[in-house]
């Protein structure tokens, strides 16, 4: 059926009111109230830049937009005036946020001291622009594209910077196979982690038998440090939509799934109410844009189990069973959901679609690799610098990440390790940060993709007890269903935490090695056959570091207490008191000033909290 859509009079209703707002005569102030921006103090300084513009007299529009990436400088806040490009500063506080509006929209000083960067054209003299700050110059955002810039809870926002362009020529000039096509020619790779081919993968499921069809979009994100997900749903729901619809046309479903989990308020909250302006748009329901196309979306709630996760756990979750992983095959493009032909795809791939539709196969296939094709969405954390959200194309260094755009090691200390596609993927040792990212390069260095999370270690770190934390939550999230991922984890934590200990024994490290080798080739799912990596990774880049904490009873990092002593290195302490403030313990004395302070060894406790809050480094771990 010919489309007979007004999408043509919305899109350009919608760009109309878009241009109206950049080249309106008053200020424009966007700030970040996602997540990320609410628990570092976003709503005070939003409500103090109401009061700002009021006791001023200033008239202005104020938008509250997701987050653009720059999470360590949370809250900002961005203002437009006319005529000059898009100023961002960081690190808001009511009281800064209200002496910036003055400064800049009365007095005409945009602050640079203050300020982040310049966004869009133009120059203002003393502010970095945009394509010269090092955390955003290497980037290329694709599935992040509108995060920061659009008001989520507007459609019209998305629908003027392209949202459902790509749907609506899907609908109106293209068949189901031709999407498929296009989206194979692309070269996406799922981005929940697998990286399986996403045409291929739809392509089994619209060859299936059996009816009705299902589409799933998994927003059960679980991994420590990974935010990816959560950070587009909530600031660009639309983009995920709009690609699951496209998706569902592509393999024949009638009826879709978002799983996110309850975990994620403002996401279910903000995707909640996306969903229903999307249906009121008739981009939901019966026959979408005129095309006779039926398609709709219900939201389904998580627990928060971390096996959910994994598609077959996933989909029984929906089915309102414990949510258990179960044998493969069949596979869910034959048997899915209630037993029938399902895909599922990740909120990132998803987001990827509808640009990929709107903006053409080739122009996606242009970035990344020859096998790896398009970008790449990172959640940087730990020891780094610049920790926030990061779309760089595939193939792009570890250490360009790392020091480039994400600014290094704080405290100018070593990068040790990475851990790399979270708790059940790998870590890589500082020598190997010249590796790609992508799906090839980082299999052969032993890690994997994962979703994208991305924690940074320094040499503070003990890469023993990084294997235990990491085990130890793979262990306490197994559903138990096998008893290699049930019982092996647990044999494996249990060495792990008497090797910290102090209490390691010679045929540990052996040990460890074959039940990974039975835990990888017998587990029932992806996750439990995954779940060894950090041990493995661990033993074979860190082996020393085993071997230190089981023969001579010591940890280099100086972090398993029961093997470690602190002490006061007096010629740099100056005699402060940060430590002796600082120490829980009190285990610290002060003697006077200039004079280093006493640590009594018998009260000390090892939490490790003087040596962190020490600024000299006088704290040593013996």
């Amino acid at each position: 059926m010919p489309v007979t859509s007004d999408f043509a009079t919305l899109q350009a209703e919608a760009k109309a009111s878009w241009q109206a707002l950049i080249d309106s005569p008053t200020p424009h102030i966007l700030i970040g109230t996602a997540t990320c921006g609410k628990v570092s103090g976003a709503m005070s300084v939003y409500d103090a830049i109401l009061a700002a513009l009021e006791r001023l007299g200033i008239k202005a529009t104020v938008t509250q937009v997701g987050c653009f990436g720059m999470c360590y400088a949370e809250p900002t806040m961005d203002i437009v005036l006319p005529g000059l490009p898009r100023v961002s500063y960081g690190f808001m506080t009511p009281e800064k946020a209200g002496r910036i509006i003055e400064d800049f929209i009365i007095n005409g000083n945009p602050r640079p001291d203050l300020a982040l960067c310049t966004i869009g054209p133009g120059l203002i003299e003393g502010i970095t622009p945009f394509d010269e700050m090092p955390m955003l110059k290497d980037q290329h955002r694709i599935a992040l594209r509108n995060g920061g810039h659009i008001n989520p809870l507007r459609i019209s926002h998305y629908i003027a910077r392209g949202g459902y362009a790509g749907l609506y020529r899907a609908l109106s000039s293209m068949t189901p196979q031709e999407v498929i096509d296009e989206v194979s020619k692309s070269g996406l790779r799922g981005r929940g982690g697998a990286g399986f081919a996403t045409g291929q993968k739809w392509q089994f499921c619209r060859n299936a038998q059996g009816s009705p069809k299902y589409m799933i979009c998994n927003a059960d994100e679980g991994d420590p440090g990974a935010f990816m997900d959560r950070s587009i749903l909530e600031g660009d729901p639309h983009s995920v939509i709009e690609g699951l619809i496209i998706a569902a046309y592509a393999i024949g479903a009638s009826e879709g799934f978002i799983y996110v989990r309850a975990e994620y308020p403002l996401a279910v909250s903000t995707v909640r109410h996306a969903v229903e302006q999307a249906r009121e748009r008739g981009f939901l329901g019966t026959n979408i844009m005129g095309s006779g196309f039926d398609f709709d979306v219900r939201i389904k709630e998580g627990a928060g189990a971390f096996v959910c996760g994994e598609e077959t756990a996933l989909m029984a979750s929906i089915e309102g069973r414990r949510g258990m992983p179960r044998s493969r095959p069949p596979f869910p493009a034959q048997s899915g959901l209630w037993g029938k032909p399902t895909t599922i795809n990740n909120v990132k791939t998803l987001a990827m679609v509808s640009y990929i539709l709107a903006e053409g196969a080739y122009r996606f296939a242009g970035l990344g690799t020859d096998k790896s094709q398009g970008t790449c969405v990172f959640a940087l954390a730990g020891n780094i610098n610049h920790m926030g959200l990061i779309e760089v194309p595939m193939g792009t260094p570890l250490d360009d990440v790392i020091f480039k755009i994400g600014g290094g090691i704080p405290r100018g200390r070593k990068l040790k390790a990475v851990q790399i596609g979270g708790p059940s993927g790998g870590c890589l040792p500082a020598d190997l940060s010249a590796t790609g990212l992508d799906y090839e390069s980082l299999i052969k260095s032993g890690a994997i993709m994962g979703s994208g999370g991305l924690i940074v270690m320094d040499e503070g770190n003990c890469m023993v007890d990084v294997a235990r934390y990491f085990l130890s939550f793979i262990q306490a999230e197994s559903c138990g269903k096998c008893t290699p991922c049930r019982l092996g984890t647990k044999q494996m934590l249990d060495i792990l935490t008497r090797i910290t200990k102090g209490e390691g024994k010679s045929e540990d490290i052996p040990a460890l090695e074959e039940l990974a080798k039975q835990i990888k080739v017998s587990s029932l799912c992806a996750l439990g056959g995954t779940s060894p990596n950090p041990v493995l990774t661990t033993l074979k880049y860190f082996r020393d570091e085993y071997e230190a904490h089981i023969n001579e009873k010591r940890c280099p990092a100086g972090v398993c207490k029961t093997l470690i002593k602190y002490a006061i290195v007096n010629d740099k302490c100056n005699g402060c008191r940060l430590c002796e403030k600082a120490c829980p313990a009190k285990a610290i004395t002060f003697v006077g000033k200039r004079k280093p302070v006493i640590l009594d060894e018998t009260l000390c406790n090892r939490c490790g909290i003087c040596r962190d809050v020490c600024k000299l480094d006088a704290v040593a771990v013996k």
